[in-house]
């Protein structure tokens, strides 16, 4: 699936959010998070578990998901191969 991420860049901007992309080594994990501004993420390769506030999803390429602000948030790396995903923290 090729994502336009320019176009998501444009969208999230135009919804207040800021616009970042991150990438991690197989295994990576990023454990009990929270923010003091509502974040975007949006998987672009790769496959991820993501809890949030002890419920558990994997997101599929594209999807959407709303971490709310305060909401204690994990991302692990749940696939044998590099992982990339887009954030946006609320402006």
């Amino acid at each position: 699936m090729g994502l336009d991420l320019k176009a998501i860049e444009q969208d999230w901007h135009a919804r207040g959010f800021s616009f970042g992309i991150w990438e991690d080594r197989a295994g990576a994990n990023w454990e009990n998070y929270t923010h003091e501004s509502d974040e975007l993420f949006m998987l672009v390769e790769g496959e991820v578990e993501l809890e949030v506030e002890g419920i558990a999803c994997r997101p599929t390429p594209g999807e959407e998901v709303l971490i709310p602000a305060q909401a204690r948030h994990s991302v692990r790396n749940v696939g044998a191969t590099t992982v990339r995903w887009l954030y946006g923290y609320k402006k």
